[in-house]
């Protein structure tokens, strides 16, 4: 049978999702924690892998089993053992055709930058601390300019490993919260480093060295030399993976 799963965790102590030659990952631990509940090896594949130090709201992940447990004891079986920093929120057990990756429509991602002239004592591997002043309501609207499907090839990782650079961004916004700008978008999918490029091209904005017509130009150019820095891991969040309604339900 096929297990799905939701996952949340904080990805500031482990080497990203994806298992590493060294050092400690999500995916890793997971497992660990799975194959005591099974009895046996459990391998899992995820709807999207994340950076070290990225977090996840609701990760999903499956794997397949000839172990029978109830979807109870997977979840709860699977956080006696694991640590406090990731928590496994729910399990379902699917159709033998469901994919986390392949079958998702939808990824909903958000960036919190802690944005004050005092580095934060509180959360501070939770959110991205940035001095300068950001003007949120520019960063929004240069954020609009990302809308729709088109070439994101300036906001792609060198080593970014997909086959094409088009992706379809379906909605994005830049709001402030007190000291906290925060930055949501949704995407059918998103490239390597894709939200950070995003999110480092949006800290010029913010802080007036481009206007917001800069991002289209940037877009056009095709050219990731011309975005700017990739902005830190620490406050990246996956918040949400979304599929069809007759493909998974919880």
């Amino acid at each position: 049978m096929r297990i799905a799963l939701g996952v949340e965790y904080c990805g500031t102590h482990y080497q990203g999702w994806q298992w590493q030659s060294s050092g400690r990952t999500v995916q890793q631990t997971l497992e660990d924690a799975l194959a005591l509940v099974a009895k046996t090896p459990i391998s899992t594949l995820c709807a999207g892998r994340t950076d070290a130090g990225v977090h996840a709201r609701e990760q999903v992940v499956h794997f397949d089993t000839e172990v029978v447990r109830s979807e109870k004891a997977w979840t709860m079986g699977a956080n006696t053992t694991l640590p406090h920093s990731i928590r496994v929120l729910w399990a379902k057990q699917v159709s033998d055709d469901f994919h986390a990756r392949r079958s998702a429509i939808a990824r909903s991602y958000q960036y919190i930058i802690n944005n004050r002239s005092v580095r934060p004592a509180i959360e501070y591997h939770q959110h991205t601390w940035h001095y300068s002043k950001l003007d949120a309501e520019l960063m929004h609207q240069a954020a609009q300019h990302f809308l729709g499907e088109q070439d994101f090839t300036s906001f792609r990782a060198a080593g970014c490993q997909s086959h094409t650079p088009m992706r379809n961004v379906h909605k994005v916004s830049v709001h402030r919260e007190g000291d906290l700008v925060i930055v949501n978008i949704t995407a059918n999918a998103f490239l390597h480093h894709m939200v950070r490029n995003i999110v480092g091209a949006l800290f010029q904005v913010g802080e007036g060295r481009q206007l917001p017509e800069w991002i289209r130009q940037v877009l056009d150019q095709k050219d990731r030399r011309l975005s700017g820095v990739t902005a830190p891991p620490n406050g990246l969040y996956l918040m949400k993976v979304e599929y069809p309604r007759d493909i998974i339900t919880v």
